[in-house]
């Protein structure tokens, strides 16, 4: 090689290869605003939806949270999809599950109809949760990784805040139209979405595991910075997969746990069955985060803050969706914030200023609900700003960290051959507290009152915080392969060994 080529080989590459990564993490992202968008619209629509088809609190609050439950079988679902048929190529199916769920509640003639589309709107969404921080994760490097695998939160907001933006929107048209139209408008951007991806590459950690090496170099070389970079990378990720450092040719040594029949039940005994103290440790620790994300109650405050407000006293219609509009934009904003600092600043110090301030904004929030309930029938402005306030900041703490990071740290810290398993039980984790939220918020405020209610998520956030504080590590700026080391791991995950603990494996051609 000439010492031009040699200088053109390690020639910095960064600002177009951000740019690609970028695009990449951005398009991945972008399913995020169907499902912020549909949790945002429900919050409004449903006002309607009650009047329309005249239905109980009780039929509503499980129409509210019945997508959660229903995430369960999505979750499971792309974790094995995405196994079997790539990172991109799942994202494209979530994407028609959405439409599926748009296109149902567009044109839901009643109450059964609705169920119908929430439950495709449950399982669309824990396939894009559980994939897309895979995705962003596996395709970003370890200097960008907090910044791009935090676009789905970011995504999210903005889908929200379109919701809010639709039920303000559509809220003039007749009753039996406004609703249908604010669920059924996310339809057509679902199709776009699906021909956007297909343009994208597959995760480079996806096609080391299928021994598809010189494949996973390619896109290695578009999202690295250097040459010595693209090596280095790959280099990693096939000891993480199992696979020797020094194979790089037309034959792929791959370890015989990832032949087709033995797969699925390794990576079951590697993280559920018998895992190791260290695996024992990075899943407990996805799982907790993911759960206590949505035990702090976010969702019922998300889902119903019209209701909220209106239960603080403010009764006119068009300044409830104004606000609530509002909170949308606040929420937003910060999530840029938590994006922009992540990787500077460092995932613990976020996470705990986030969830300090969590836990006061709750804890304001059931003062001032309580001061309301109190006084019926009262005007009460110190405490109709001090709910209006306690809500803005507690959303706003919330983007800031544990919204965005909890999904960031639980899939960055999995490793390889477990991370879409692990990912699917994460979202599994937080699904299930979203619905048990969201499903018993209106009965619970009724048992222990709105203010009640909201003083009991404060509890439950000041036990996050010393869940975080005592049990998870800081993550930045480590490699995906390195972060093993942080939690006791000696040897890259998925390895087979037989009796002389040598890593057993089978011949297959590289693409």
């Amino acid at each position: 090689m000439s010492s031009a080529e040699l200088q053109k080989a390690v020639e910095p590459k960064k600002k177009s290869n951000f740019k690609y990564t970028f695009t990449c993490a951005i398009l991945a992202s972008t399913t995020f605003i169907i499902i912020g968008y549909d949790i945002g619209v429900l919050s409004g629509a449903s006002f309607y939806i009650k009047e329309d088809l005249k239905l109980t609190d009780v039929q509503l609050e499980i129409l509210m949270g019945l997508s959660n439950p229903c995430s369960l079988v999505g979750s499971f679902a792309a974790a094995r999809t995405s196994d079997w048929i790539g990172r991109r190529n799942t994202i494209v199916l979530t994407a028609a599950i959405f439409f599926v769920a748009a296109f149902v509640m567009g044109f839901a003639a009643n109450y059964a109809m609705l169920m119908a589309g929430q439950f495709a709107a449950g399982v669309g969404g824990a396939y894009a949760m559980t994939i897309v921080p895979v995705y962003a994760a596996e395709i970003s490097p370890a200097s960008l990784r907090g910044f791009m695998t935090s676009f789905p939160e970011l995504t999210i907001n903005l889908g929200i805040l379109l919701g809010y933006v639709s039920n303000y929107a559509f809220a003039r048209l007749p009753l039996r139209l406004g609703w249908r139209v604010m669920l059924g408008v996310s339809a057509p951007p679902s199709v776009l979405l699906a021909f956007m991806v297909l343009g994208m590459p597959e995760s480079p950690r996806w096609l080391v595991m299928k021994g598809r090496l010189a494949d996973a170099r390619a896109v290695l070389e578009k999202t690295s910075d250097t040459a010595e970079d693209v090596a280095e990378r790959l280099a990693d990720i096939k000891v993480a997969a199992g696979i020797p450092k020094d194979v790089d040719g037309d034959v792929v040594a791959v370890p015989v746990n990832m032949i087709k029949g033995g797969e699925g039940s390794q990576i079951w005994k590697e993280l559920i069955l018998s895992p190791s103290p260290a695996m024992r440790r990075i899943l407990l620790s996805a799982l907790g985060i993911m759960f206590l994300q949505q035990a702090t109650g976010i969702d019922a405050l998300v889902l119903y803050t019209p209701r909220v407000f209106q239960r603080a006293g403010m009764t006119d219609a068009n300044r409830l969706l104004g606000v609530t509009c509002a909170v949308g934009v606040a929420k937003m904003l910060f999530t840029l914030v938590a994006t922009l600092l992540m990787d500077r600043v460092g995932r613990r110090p976020l996470l705990l200023s986030s969830i300090g301030g969590m836990m006061l904004s709750l804890v304001g929030l059931g003062v001032g609900l309580t001061v309301v309930d109190r006084h019926p029938g009262a005007k009460i402005t110190w405490a109709l700003a001090l709910c209006i306030a306690s809500n803005v900041a507690l959303v706003s703490f919330f983007s800031v960290g544990l919204g965005p990071i909890s999904f960031v740290y639980a899939t960055e810290i999995l490793p390889l051959r477990v991370r879409a398993l692990g990912s699917a039980l994460g979202v599994a984790s937080n699904r299930v507290a979203a619905g048990v939220v969201t499903m018993s918020f209106l009965s619970l405020s009724r048992a222990i009152t709105i203010g009640g209610t909201f003083f009991l998520y404060a509890g439950i956030t000041a036990l996050t915080w010393v869940f975080v504080f005592a049990y998870l590590p800081e993550t930045r700026g480590r490699t995906l392969e390195e972060m093993g080391k942080l939690f006791g791991m000696t040897t890259g995950a998925g390895m087979d060994e037989n009796d002389d603990g040598k890593q057993k494996a089978v011949e297959m051609p590289a693409n």
